[in-house]
């Protein structure tokens, strides 16, 4: 099985049905992985942030508790972790 880093590494050269699969790869491995792709989505750009959003999105709730602390300790990041966090909520952003 694929770690984080792996698969994150794999995004760089991906099209998009390999973009979806590593997604899918990411979302499986669950919340275990939820602290190093909260760590990951404040330092990747591109392609990788948006498949590390969205799976922070995918796997749902029990990325909110990571995206708050994230975002606690990194003002930087803060509206991306609320932005996401509104996401998983199913709010309609204002």
């Amino acid at each position: 099985m694929d770690t984080v880093n792996e698969i994150l590494t794999k995004l760089e050269n991906a099209d998009n049905t390999t973009k979806n699969e590593l997604e899918n790869k990411l979302v499986n491995i669950g919340t275990e992985a939820l602290p190093q792709l909260v760590d990951q989505l404040q330092v990747v750009r591109g392609i990788k942030r948006g498949v590390v959003a969205m799976t922070l999105i995918r796997i749902g709730d029990a990325s909110i508790k990571y995206l708050e602390k994230a975002a606690h300790e990194n003002k930087e990041f803060e509206w991306v972790a609320e932005y996401l966090i509104r996401e998983i909520k199913g709010e309609i952003a204002a």
